[in-house]
């Protein structure tokens, strides 16, 4: 009897306010913000670990422009900045990530259930009425959860595609949405040089291909497909001897994997693992290490049917990846006929003791670049990338650049070249709209989808950041409240009420909101001389420059609307900026008298993929109203005088 009941599988029941399946990043953000509104929440995380990329090895952050990192987002990066002593940081190591999500989850106070995976969904007409879930370790235990609204923050799409929701898969052909960078695309980035022989024995196709490359003829640039764009692990590794483990030869460890790098380093020599591996330093001599060069730690072509696969599918095209990745690391450190020079600075590189304890070291959260996207009620393309259309139910921004990583490895005239690899650049802020993260209102009303959006191919490109993925899980976990409260769909809800409560209490907290001045505010500055505007870099849209060395008068003056007076810490943004002044003088205004400060060229530290840094210049006691102002000219200047944005912080 004992043993018959054992057997027996357990079921739980489960109602809330408010389910967020996913403990991405936004998936924890989306949580956190359904609680601080006072909602009953529950997060489902089908692994052990929350924080998604976030804590599984990107810590070299992917931002485009700091201006579309708002709200809980931009919090979260000013906490990693805490962490390491300054205001904010965009670099990090993995366990920090994660401390810093779990403390949200112990400020939010909402319940996060491990090991726990999707396996149905009921509706009733547009409306999911529950989900069930299975223990992703005992599937024969299940949990029934019932919730008035439902967020996807899967990386995956899976609460959306069971729900019935429209969604594809894959590059859409050019013609679809009428953009120019879509589907097929053979460009010359991360791309093998001409001449490197394919096959198996040099010189002979009836040999067959060296692996990893597709017999498959290349279709006409533009054509649509069901491919996907590359995964891979972002590599954490350690070149500190008392944290470092040594990388070791892999379980199924196959050489043959790894020919195609060889024959390109005969093509063309490198000095350093640079040219195959993208290798970002980390605090505390940690690494972020991305693909990098025609043949790196993307494992091209080997995840076509992970976006649609069964939990056993997927697992394993993960565990290929990982064997792929781990040996790559090997076979670079250890295969004889690896260069002495590349062996002896790999072998530099160890895992670290101190990351990922309970999974060998090794990150468990591969790089899903993109899976599912939704088809919701607005799509975004190409055009609002670059401004060509735009939308006025913006609930978060992009700003990064069109990017794809390569889909295939194929033969072209005898020779082998990867396709699918654009990377479209200069994009500046651009709105997403908030009918890109909802349904169609004819299949789904009680759903929100903030990472498997409904964009195209390379709009989605763009999106894809995990600042930007933050913002929106945010936006949805602040909609599905209001649906709640107003007993509505997620459709139907008032979004200038929701943009509104964005952008009036940013950290759900109702404390008082930082004020930004961007150079870009008409209403807010003030300017004389001969200012230039520069479209690409800085911190918004533009920034604006001096270059006339003080031969003649500049000077601008930012003017902040200050609702609540008090003590604000000041900070002015300074741009990445060739030929800038050594010293910018500042003057502040607190509306009774002027203190005059400087900015010193060489005490601005820029780390990591940011446009620039927040220079703190001190307090300013701030009255109501706007007699106060913060002003730059460019007298004494030995260089470009840059004038970007300036932010208030109440203390």
């Amino acid at each position: 009897m004992l043993t018959s009941a054992l057997g027996q599988s357990s079921k739980k029941n489960t109602s809330v306010n408010v389910c967020v399946y996913g403990g991405t990043s936004a998936g924890v953000i989306a949580a956190y913000t359904a609680a601080k509104m006072g909602k009953s929440v529950v997060l489902i995380e089908p692994g052990e670990r929350l924080g998604g990329l976030s804590t599984g090895g990107l810590g070299f952050t992917d931002i485009g422009n700091k201006y579309v990192v708002t709200g809980l987002a931009r919090d979260f990066y000013r906490r990693i900045g805490q962490h390491y002593g300054k205001f904010e940081q965009w670099t990090f190591e993995p366990s920090v990530a994660e401390g810093i999500f779990l403390d949200y989850v112990k400020r939010g106070t909402f319940k996060v259930m491990y090991n726990t995976r999707l396996r149905s969904v009921s509706k009733s007409g547009t409306k999911i009425i529950s989900v069930l879930m299975e223990n992703s370790l005992k599937p024969s235990s299940t949990n029934s959860i019932q919730a008035k609204q439902y967020i996807d923050c899967t990386y995956e799409g899976d609460l959306m595609a069971k729900a019935g929701v429209s969604y594809t898969v894959g590059r859409e052909a050019n013609d679809t949405y009428n953009e120019t960078v879509n589907g097929v695309q053979m460009k010359d980035q991360h791309q093998f040089p001409d001449g490197i022989d394919p096959y198996k024995i040099k010189g002979q196709p009836e040999s067959g291909v060296l692996w990893g490359i597709s017999p498959e003829k290349v279709a006409a640039p533009g054509t649509g497909d069901t491919k996907v764009q590359s995964y891979n692990f972002r590599l954490c590794l350690t070149n500190d001897p008392a944290n470092r483990i040594d990388i070791t030869r892999p379980i199924n460890y196959d050489s043959t994997k790894y020919e195609l790098l060889l024959r390109y380093l005969e093509k063309k020599p490198a000095k350093d693992l640079i040219p195959f591996l993208k290798i970002d330093r980390m605090p505390n001599n940690k690494t972020d290490i991305n693909n990098n060069g025609p043949f790196s730690t993307d494992m091209i072509g080997a995840n076509y049917d992970y976006p649609n696969g069964d939990y056993k599918t997927r697992a394993a095209i993960i565990k290929a990846h990982t064997e792929y990745t781990k040996g790559l690391l090997y076979f670079i450190g250890h295969d004889p006929r690896m260069p002495q020079h590349l062996r002896d600075q790999m072998l530099k590189w160890g895992y670290p003791k101190d990351e990922y304890i309970k999974t060998g070291n090794f990150s468990p959260q591969m790089y899903v670049r993109e899976a599912r996207r939704m088809v919701g009620e607005y799509v975004m393309t190409q055009a609002n990338c670059e401004h060509k259309t735009t939308v006025d139910d913006k609930v978060g921004m992009g700003a990064y650049n069109m990017d794809s990583h390569n889909a295939q490895r194929v033969v072209v005239n005898g020779m082998v070249k990867n396709e699918g690899d654009v990377q479209l650049r200069g994009i500046s802020p651009y709105p997403i709209a908030y009918r890109s993260i909802t349904p169609k209102r004819t299949e789904c009303t009680n759903l929100l989808v903030p990472i498997c959006m409904s964009a195209s191919h390379m709009a989605y490109g763009s999106i894809r950041m995990e600042p930007v993925f933050m913002v929106l899980a945010q936006s949805s976990a602040v909609a599905a409240c209001q649906a709640i409260d107003a007993k509505a769909g997620v459709q139907q809800i008032d979004v200038k009420k929701l943009m509104d409560e964005l952008k009036d209490n940013p950290l759900v907290d109702h404390s008082t909101p930082e004020i930004l001045v961007d150079n870009d505010d008409a209403d807010d500055i003030t300017t004389t001389g001969n200012w230039k505007r520069e479209r690409n870099g800085g911190y918004g849209p533009s920034y604006l420059v001096d270059t006339t060395k003080a031969a003649v008068a500049a000077n601008i003056k930012f003017s902040p609307e200050v609702k609540t007076a008090g003590v604000y810490q000041v900070y002015i943004y300074c741009p990445k900026v060739g030929k800038a002044t050594n010293e910018t003088e500042v003057q502040l205004f607190d509306g009774s008298a002027i203190v005059t400060k400087s900015i010193n060229k060489g005490d601005i530290q820029i780390v990591g993929q940011t446009s620039g840094e927040w220079v703190n210049i001190g307090d300013m006691q701030l009255p109501a109203g706007k007699s106060a102002y913060v002003q730059l000219t460019n007298e004494g200047a030995d260089g470009i005088v840059v004038a970007d944005a300036v932010l208030f912080v109440k203390k």
